[in-house]
């Protein structure tokens, strides 16, 4: 969403939650985080809480321009690796009755029509 990025890029961190059940106590959260000291795209995950790290220059880069979205490659162990994909939100083309896309990017195919 348009507001989120705008908070990445004056705050340096968005955060969010999901709530999986009745209670809040079943809530996922999860945040982007601008790092001054990570060199590459890394995850972290902690009490139903997930944080992904972006290298300052890398997440300022993709909030200030068209770039849709950044990825990287987290290695893990013996040979495997977390890819990690972070993506502006574009609204669809098809209008979805059940989705607030109000904050949405302009679709840039919506765009050419």
């Amino acid at each position: 969403m348009q507001q989120e990025v705008e908070q990445f890029t004056k705050v340096g961190k968005v955060v969010a939650s999901t709530q999986f059940g009745p209670s809040s106590a079943n809530a996922f959260s999860y945040s982007l985080i601008k790092d001054n000291g990570s060199e590459a795209i890394m995850a972290t995950f902690h009490a139903d809480t997930i944080q992904v790290h972006v290298p300052t220059a890398l997440a300022e880069e993709w909030a200030k321009t068209e770039i849709v979205g950044v990825e990287g490659l987290m290695p893990l162990e013996a040979e495997k690796y977390l890819y990690i994909l972070i993506e502006k939100d574009f609204k669809c083309l098809q209008e979805r009755p059940h989705e607030d896309e109000s904050d949405a990017f302009p679709n840039l195919l919506e765009m050419k029509c």
